[in-house]
């Protein structure tokens, strides 16, 4: 399990209290830079926790101001979820409404802060609206106003309509950035800005609010909000959810309301005002009604990247790049680690005395451990070029092709988002199928995220591909490393759409809802921002390589080193080691040389041997067995289980690396022990099974069952099994064994 999976279930309570304290909140639409926003104004200082009972992180920084007459003020500024409004029937959902109103643990905030996308007025101030009614505290960004130069929206207009402060910024530019923190000192400092908008509600719809405003828990009657408002966002929400804290009385009073209306759009009477209200307002303020017109060049980008086909083969040679890229261009820096690492193992060989401690600190600790971190900048280097196209809008639009394909399987496209997600870490992915509206959605995404292919197993590939695969190309211009690590993204991405058509059929079924996507406009990269996801990405692989890897390699190693028995003497040593045909060990060293039969009998090795009739047919070993049974702790411990065999086959060998040993591996006839055959159906395991015991524990608690990871364990590895003896025994038959 990776770092960030590990920081994404820390609860509040194991983060720093400061957190806990009254702040400012800053919320707005997905794509209105609001992030962006929020690390412009703290300097991107934000602390990461959870919300009060829901295992969805949060960021948090402190914003230091100064009030007019020169008095310091410091605060917590808390990013909030993106939302399209308050709206809310699954508890995730509810997060926005319940920060902002400090129910359910949250404490009220002093301000909000909400981002409006400049060129988008006619969308975005429906959410302002909806938290001017709950008379909260408003400050309004008017962020990407430097998107918007032809015709923008005049702040000033735009406040004295709403009744509260807005500025023009750019964060992305630093532009206006200044004047906000101003004006969100003088609110702080001064009367709260509040002024609810003149929004004319139908008569009837304002008496079934009167009478649901009666049932409304005494704990929401206390705090600043208007019944009314309360009342309609109840009306708005309460009926086909999925909300645990709605008392009974609420839900009865607003189920009594609904089962009223049977020939009255209650959804209708409830947004049609406030949008009539936002296009009555527009004209004063833009010319345009608030929308910027799509440019001509973004139009014809998009008829390219959105084709159906075209669309497709861009993206499949852009990852082609990339990962072409992540063998090619990081070689340098690999054989850089993988020197430092074998200079590590052999200082210690030559300054430690003999002993089962020297080994565990050359074979278990700095060449496992090591060997998983030799992969490091294939990781910096993946996660750069993902951040640079997310930051762009690219990945928007492979977001739009893909739910072409979803849609066609029955699954919602929203939760095309948690599947992407799973290319970082299932765990994560898994957490984010909250935010799918109905129970049927988030079961059949949780049951296919574990075949995305997540950064865990970028190592495991890596290594396979770079040690069974030349570095060459295949008819003059294909990458064959390249075209090897596209193909098991590509496999993943096909098993996860077949097995969400296959399992929405048949296992979990329910009908097709539609899909509401934004294509945010095309934009140069932030830099600054990517640099600084990426050694957050570092931060956790690196973290997860000194606490979690390290303890399993540790077992690993003990696993595989005890029963130990020492030689006799050199010369019976050197016996042994020319029986295997491998170089006579210096004098100075044989005594902490262990023979190929001492691994044999190792405890791993006998647990492996006993795994080997179920996955020889494969191909494997009893190491790669042994491998794939710790994989389980952490998909990347297969790697430093390599590692740990290869080291105690002979640890005076220290200066070659892994790949390369693998490579050089021979059968006792002479071939090759792994073949690029083996190489193949060990890619096709990984990516199909589902060997990771924190996925399987997060849907065990998401779904409050056994049943259901035990099913997602059983499909994952027959599938996985049965796929790789098709590859690896059809091979074997057209002589590629």
């Amino acid at each position: 399990m990776t770092a960030a999976a590990r920081v994404g279930r820390r609860s509040v309570s194991d983060t720093n209290q400061e957190i806990e304290r009254p702040g400012i909140v800053i919320i707005g639409n997905p794509n209105t830079g609001k992030t962006t926003l929020f690390n412009a104004l703290t300097g991107e200082s934000a602390r990461v926790g959870n919300y009060p009972g829901i295992t969805i992180e949060r960021r948090v920084a402190r914003l230091r101001l100064e009030s007019a007459s020169g008095v310091p003020l410091e605060l917590d500024i808390t990013d909030l979820p993106g939302a399209y409004s308050l709206s809310a029937c699954s508890p995730e959902e509810k997060i926005a409404f319940d920060a902002l109103l400090g129910q359910h643990g949250n404490i009220a905030p002093k301000l909000a802060v909400v981002v409006v996308d400049a060129g988008q007025l006619s969308r975005n101030l429906y959410l302002a609206l909806q938290i001017l009614e709950l008379d909260v505290p408003v400050v309004i960004a008017l962020n990407m106003i430097d998107e918007v130069r032809d015709d923008p929206p005049d702040p000033q207009k735009l406040a004295e309509a709403l009744g509260v402060p807005c500025v023009a910024t750019s964060a992305r530019q630093g532009q206006g950035l200044e004047q906000l923190r101003r004006a969100i000192a003088c609110a702080l400092s001064g009367p709260p800005p509040r002024k609810r908008p003149p929004i004319q509600y139908p008569a009837a719809l304002l008496a079934d609010a009167a009478r649901v405003s009666q049932a409304l828990p005494e704990a929401w009657r206390a705090g600043i909000a208007p019944r009314q408002a309360l009342a309609l966002w109840a009306l708005a929400c309460v009926g086909d959810d999925e909300l645990p804290d709605i008392s009974t009385e609420l839900r009865e009073a607003c189920r009594a309301a609904r089962t009223q209306l049977p020939a009255r759009d209650l959804d209708l009477e409830i947004a049609g005002p406030r949008y009539a209200f936002i296009d009555d307002l527009l004209p004063s303020v833009t010319s345009r009604h608030g929308d910027a017109p799509k440019r001509p060049i973004s139009q014809r980008i998009d008829r390219v990247l959105l084709h159906p086909i075209g669309g497709f083969v861009i993206f499949a040679s852009v990852m082609l790049l990339l990962f072409h890229a992540l063998f090619r261009w990081t070689e340098p820096l690999t054989g850089l680690v993988e020197s430092a690492v074998a200079q590590s193992q052999a200082l210690l060989v030559a300054g430690l005395p003999p002993g089962w401690p020297r080994d565990l600190l050359v074979q278990g600790i700095v060449g496992g451990v090591g060997n998983v971190v030799v992969f490091l900048p294939q990781i910096i280097l993946l996660f750069a070029f993902i951040g640079l196209l997310e930051d762009s809008g690219y990945m928007s639009r492979v977001a739009f092709l893909i739910d072409r394909v979803m849609r066609l399987l029955g699954l919602h496209g929203r939760a095309f988002v948690p599947i992407l997600s799973g290319f970082a870490c299932a765990v994560p992915a898994i957490l984010a199928t909250r935010t799918l509206e109905r129970q049927r959605d988030r079961l059949l995404t949780m049951l296919v995220i574990p075949l995305t292919t997540c950064s865990a197993r970028l190592p495991v590939y890596t290594l396979i591909i770079s040690a069974l695969f030349p570095a060459q190309m295949l008819w003059g211009w294909l990458p064959i490393q390249g075209t090897l690590m596209v193909s098991a993204y590509v496999l993943a991405m096909l098993l996860t759409l077949t097995a969400t058509f296959v399992l929405g059929k048949t296992v979990v079924k329910g009908r097709q809802v539609p899909l509401i996507l934004e294509l945010p406009p095309y934009r140069l990269p932030s830099v600054g921002a990517t640099f600084k996801m990426v050694g957050e990405r570092a931060g956790d692989f690196l973290r997860g390589a000194g606490t979690i890897i390290l303890v399993a390699t540790i077992a690993l190693w003990a696993l595989l080193a005890f029963p130990r028995h020492e030689p006799a003497d050199v010369a019976r040593s050197t016996a042994v080691v020319e029986a295997l045909q491998l170089s006579p060990v210096p004098q100075t060293s044989t005594a902490t040389h262990r023979p190929q039969s001492d691994i044999d009998n190792s405890y791993g090795a006998r647990l492996g041997k006993a795994l080997e009739p179920v996955i020889e047919p494969l191909g494997f070993d009893w190491r790669i067995g042994v491998g794939l049974l710790a994989s389980f702790a952490a998909r990347e411990v297969f790697v430093s289980t390599m590692a740990i065999v290869y080291g105690m086959d002979d640890e005076n060998d220290v200066a070659a690396p892994l790949r390369e040993r693998m490579k050089a591996e021979r059968k006792a006839n002479g071939k090759q022990r792994y073949s690029p055959l083996v190489g193949l159906s060990l890619l096709t395991f990984f990516a199909i099974a589902c060997q990771c015991s924190s996925t399987l524990a997060v849907v065990r608690r998401e779904t409050r069952s056994l049943k259901w990871p035990a099913f997602l364990f059983g499909y994952t590895v027959v599938l996985a099994w049965l796929m790789s003896f098709l590859l690896y025994q059809v091979g074997r038959l057209l002589g590629f064994g």
